[in-house]
């Protein structure tokens, strides 16, 4: 069967709306048209989508599900038309990179802003996912290029050095952690956390950390940037868990104090994760040639 995209937006706005009138004004059709249109879909599916009712409509339960489907349909045109706007606008190729957190808010922005300065006909298009996520996606083939901390048995990945670095705890100046050089994570559960927000790997990586010694966090607030957090802390909040890279001190007034962490996880030297170097996109390769590239 085939779906006419008005039918679908006529659809969409009657159902939003409650009603056929102002659904029909909402994308410009007369009520008597949309009506005649609305009919015609039902009979195409086969069943009703609208029970018909004194002061307006209301939706079957196969209505409710061809709702849920033409709006998913209508934002992945949405995101089609984001993907390919780059295009019109003149740049001739685009590459999906897949990171964790920690080179999001880290290495990423200024090594991807020489690539672009470098590659102006090249768009890049930016995720945050978890490292066992961007490993297994590359091996899957769903996007070539990632940036994890972490390998993941079985994939079938190459992994390229790309940046060394280190989780460390921060604490504010006048904590009684502060005076210690290092602690192991499980001596610290006890305190309240200043968190990354909930979904971004950071915050995955250390409730999972958490998690592995029979503990549960105590989150008191979560917030967008590694900024944010170090300022949280600094004002005694709570503790935070950071890359030693990200830990920003400069202009805070109440700075906070880096203390490091005895752990083996803890080390958290960033790879870039491809299935095969070899058969990268012209594209994809020049960014993994420049990520690699050592810093002058």
């Amino acid at each position: 069967m085939r779906y006419n995209l008005t039918d679908l937006r006529l659809f969409v706005a009657v159902a939003e709306a409650h009603n056929l009138t102002r659904g029909a004004e909402r994308v410009h059709l007369a009520p008597s048209s949309a009506s005649h249109r609305l009919q015609q879909l039902e009979g195409a599916l086969g069943t009703p989508l609208f029970v018909r009712r004194a002061r307006g409509v209301a939706l079957t339960r196969a209505g409710e599900a061809l709702l849920r489907h033409a709006r998913q349909v209508f934002a992945q045109l949405e995101q089609m038309h984001a993907d390919l706007a780059p295009f019109a606008a003149g740049v001739r190729g685009h590459v999906v990179l897949w990171a964790n957190t920690h080179a999001t808010h880290s290495f990423l922005p200024d090594d991807l802003a020489a690539f672009l300065r470098a590659n102006p006909q090249v768009g890049v298009t930016l995720e945050e996912h978890t490292s066992p996520e961007i490993v297994m996606a590359v091996a899957r083939g769903e996007v070539e290029v990632g940036v994890v901390a972490e390998r993941v048995e079985g994939a079938e990945v190459e992994l390229i050095p790309y940046r060394a670095d280190r989780l460390v705890l921060i604490v504010p100046a006048a904590h009684a952690l502060a005076a210690k050089a290092s602690t192991r994570f499980a001596d610290v559960l006890d305190h309240p956390f200043v968190m990354l927000h909930a979904g971004s790997a950071i915050h995955t990586f250390t409730m999972n950390a958490a998690a592995a010694l029979g503990r549960h966090l105590d989150v008191r607030i979560q917030v967008r940037s590694f900024e944010a957090v170090c300022r949280m802390v600094g004002a005694g909040v709570g503790l935070g868990l950071v890359p030693k890279s990200a830990v920003s001190t400069g202009g805070l007034r109440e700075p906070p104090t880096v203390v490091e962490l005895d752990e083996p996880w803890a080390q958290r030297d960033l790879q870039v994760c491809v299935r095969r170097r070899t058969a990268l996109s012209g594209f994809a390769a020049a960014l993994v040639d420049s990520l690699v590239r050592r810093p002058e």
